[in-house]
């Protein structure tokens, strides 16, 4: 059974999905879809769209396909920032503060002891990268656990900010923004030319060639 601190996350994830994605005269009542459901009512929708799985009929809810697993999988879209190969960097879609970002450890995992070193890793230098594009404060690492998921969040600080101040639902225009700011950027191949081989042309083909008897 999902945790009331787990729905509240759970559905504002789902509904920044439906604003993204749907068409306009659809959004308001998905909205109220999602807005309406109960905690059994949303494990089963959960389940349905395969973004977590059922253990057998009548048996609750396992979590190895949580909403952060779904993202991880691309089966949901994200923001993405980096990755490394245990975790991935993504933009926080109702954050506290500008350039929020999750750092999802790709295995699913409820132990915060557990949390592996290149998530950490990945998490500093996403730090080090905000601190030097945004020039906050300071920029706080936090781990915390949702669907028991343990992730870390990299907030920047640029007042009093903290994991329990007020978060607000941040527009596609800023996401793109702080995506495009923030996103490691890939180093463009450089395509080389082969050098094309001499031609050879030999004795026989020389005597057929046909030339000018004088240059003007």
């Amino acid at each position: 059974m999902l945790q009331e601190e787990e729905i509240k996350q759970v559905k504002e994830q789902l509904i920044k999905q439906i604003e993204l994605t749907f068409q306009e005269d659809k959004k308001s009542s998905a909205i109220n879809q999602i807005n309406t459901l109960n905690s059994e009512q949303l494990e089963k929708f959960l389940v349905e769209n395969k973004i977590i799985k059922s253990k057998s009929p009548g048996h609750g809810i396992e979590n190895p396909q949580c909403i952060f697993c779904s993202i991880i999988s691309e089966e949901i879209n994200s923001y993405k920032i980096d990755e490394n190969k245990q975790a991935i960097a993504i933009l926080e879609i109702n954050p506290i503060s500008k350039a929020h970002i999750l750092i999802l450890p790709r295995e699913h995992n409820s132990n915060l002891k557990k949390i592996p070193k290149q998530a950490f890793a990945l998490a500093k230098k996403i730090s080090e990268r905000i601190k030097s594009k945004l020039k906050p404060k300071e920029v706080k690492i936090s781990p915390s656990c949702v669907m028991n998921h343990c992730i870390l969040n990299v907030l920047p600080i640029y007042k009093n900010e903290n994991l329990n101040s007020e978060r607000y639902q941040a527009p596609p225009e800023e996401l793109l923004e702080m995506q495009k700011i923030l996103e490691k950027k890939s180093k463009p191949k450089i395509k080389t030319e082969k050098k094309s081989k001499p031609q050879i042309i030999s004795k026989e083909e020389t005597q057929k060639l046909w030339l000018p008897k004088r240059l003007p």
